[in-house]
């Protein structure tokens, strides 16, 4: 008798134990990540991880998704496709999320055709690929704001604005991330009516630049936008472009509009401009900024200044939150229903991270001109928000 009673307790405390765990489990809500926390992108990418977790967890400690946690799982990609993708297919298989985050334009590709035909979870990445963008071939892709290509045509507006009819040129990388926004520059420049007078190539971290710099004098180039490097040459195109008395405005996208570059290149980034879609960690009169300071001021107070790749991170992290919600309210934490979700945000506001966003083709088409104040070492606004849809 005593030996069934103790049977019977063991198997009570095992229904237990199951049902306990079955209820944390759907208390519960997962997002999975690959990130480049080591490998030559590492310099972003901890940032840009940092950041999409602080948008989590800040969410955990306001409540979660209409209660329910997020359970955070994130492993290294080093940067390397077969490594990226590799972790991938581990945490899909392991865990399950209905929400991947990937590191790079490569794994992107790489992963997207199975995400549309295998996994079906809502995905996105520190890519802002034109391709991965096109929501009819990758419906359950995101891209955290404007495209490369958007972020040309936002640059060309702002030309054709300041100078209609103006002299304008590309300087690229001979790479993916170089060439993505040259086809769709070289058919704004002909809407806008300025001129592309030239296409400098050349590689990333390279500083024999001499051919490219003098061909754009020759040309007479009034505007040089930089695509597809994050520092290396651009510091030396710019130097060199000043020896040869070349008077011209360079502009950068995204990865070359940033605090690093400034403190690079010091006095040669006088007159340089960038196009951004999030707010910088010193525009502390934003609201989501306050809350963002407040929030490392609490829980990283090692931190001093957190880069754009930390707010790439973070306002990703915020867009998955209100998917979430959404989704969970719907009662569909499937990728479909994240997808739909995504999909039906319009004029939401991000306290001013960027302008209220609303989601076209599963991308935001939005970003500002921003100019380098060399004496302060920051990027200050010169331009409204400015579309491309």
């Amino acid at each position: 008798m005593r030996k069934f009673f103790i049977l019977m307790m063991l198997v009570a405390v095992a229904m237990f134990l199951s049902v306990g765990v079955e209820c944390l489990a759907a208390d519960e809500i997962k997002v999975g990540a690959v990130q480049p926390i080591t490998g030559r992108f590492a310099f972003a990418g901890v940032h840009i991880n940092a950041g999409l977790e602080d948008a989590l967890m800040m969410a955990n400690e306001e409540g979660g998704i209409n209660g329910k946690q997020i359970k955070y799982i994130m492993e290294d990609g080093t940067y390397s496709v077969d490594k990226a993708v590799a972790a991938f297919k581990r945490i899909m298989a392991r865990d399950n999320p209905p929400i991947m985050y990937g590191e790079s334009t490569g794994m992107g590709k790489a992963v997207a055709p199975e995400i549309k035909d295998r996994y079906k979870v809502l995905y996105s990445s520190t890519s802002f690929s034109s391709e991965l963008a096109n929501a009819a071939a990758n419906p359950y892709v995101f891209v955290p704001g404007p495209t490369y290509s958007d972020m040309f045509g936002i640059l060309l507006k702002y030309i054709a604005k300041e100078k209609p009819g103006a002299n304008v040129a590309f300087f690229y990388s001979d790479t993916e991330f170089g060439r993505d926004p040259v086809a769709y520059g070289r058919e704004m420049c002909k809407k806008l009516g300025l001129n592309l007078v030239a296409e400098e190539v050349a590689k990333v971290g390279g500083v024999d630049v001499a051919s490219q710099v003098l061909d754009l004098k020759r040309k007479k180039a009034e505007y040089v936008i930089f695509q597809g490097f994050v520092l290396s040459p651009v510091p030396a195109v710019i130097k060199q472009a000043r020896d040869y008395g070349l008077k011209v405005n360079f502009m950068g996208t995204h990865w070359g509009t940033h605090k690093m570059l400034l403190d690079k290149m010091g006095p040669l980034a006088e007159g340089y401009l960038g196009v951004m879609p999030y707010a910088f960690y010193y525009q502390d009169d934003i609201p989501m900024i306050k809350k963002i300071r407040a929030w490392n001021e609490k829980h990283h107070p090692e931190v001093k200044y957190r880069p754009t790749s930390y707010m790439q991170g973070f306002f990703t992290g915020l867009v998955f939150v209100e998917c979430l919600k959404r989704a969970d309210k719907a009662g569909d934490l499937t990728g479909d229903g994240l997808v739909k979700a995504l999909q039906s945000i319009k004029d939401f506001d991000v306290g001013g991270l960027m302008a209220p966003i609303t989601v076209v083709n599963n991308k935001i088409p939005m970003g500002r001109v921003y100019k380098a104040n060399v004496s302060k070492k920051v990027f200050e606004p010169i331009s409204d928000w400015i579309r491309t849809d």
